[in-house]
C-alpha cells in the first residue's frame, strides 16, 4: 500500500479551497477561455469592482493557481496549470443532473 504524502494532500486542500468560491471559479472558467488577460478585463468580464478582482486574483495567485506577469503598467494573469479547469469541468458535470 502506497503512503500518503501529507505536505502533498495539504497542498492539494489549499489549491481547492482557493478555487472554492464562485468568482474564482469565474476567473478561472475566463483565463481557459483566454490564456492571458490583464486585471481590467478579468473585472470587466465579471461586472465586479477592481479591488475584489485583485482581492480574488492574489488569493488565487498566491495559492499557486495563476501566473501573473508585469508589462508595462499593467498585470496579466494566466494559468499555471490547466488540471484545475478539468476538476471544475467535471464538477459542473456532477451538476448537471
Amino acid at each position: 500500500m502506497q503512503e500518503l504524502d501529507v505536505t502533498k494532500l495539504e497542498m492539494a486542500a489549499s489549491k481547492l479551497r482557493a478555487i472554492a468560491h464562485p468568482m474564482r471559479i469565474a476567473v478561472i472558467g475566463l483565463l481557459q477561455k483566454n490564456p492571458k488577460l490583464s486585471v481590467t478585463e478579468i473585472y470587466s468580464a465579471l461586472e465586479l469592482e477592481q479591488a475584489a478582482a485583485s482581492h480574488h486574483l492574489n488569493i488565487l495567485k498566491n495559492k499557486g493557481v495563476l501566473n501573473s506577469k508585469r508589462e508595462g503598467k499593467k498585470i496579466f494573469y494566466s494559468l499555471k496549470n490547466r488540471t484545475l479547469t478539468e476538476i471544475i469541468e467535471c464538477i459542473n458535470r456532477c451538476n448537471e443532473e
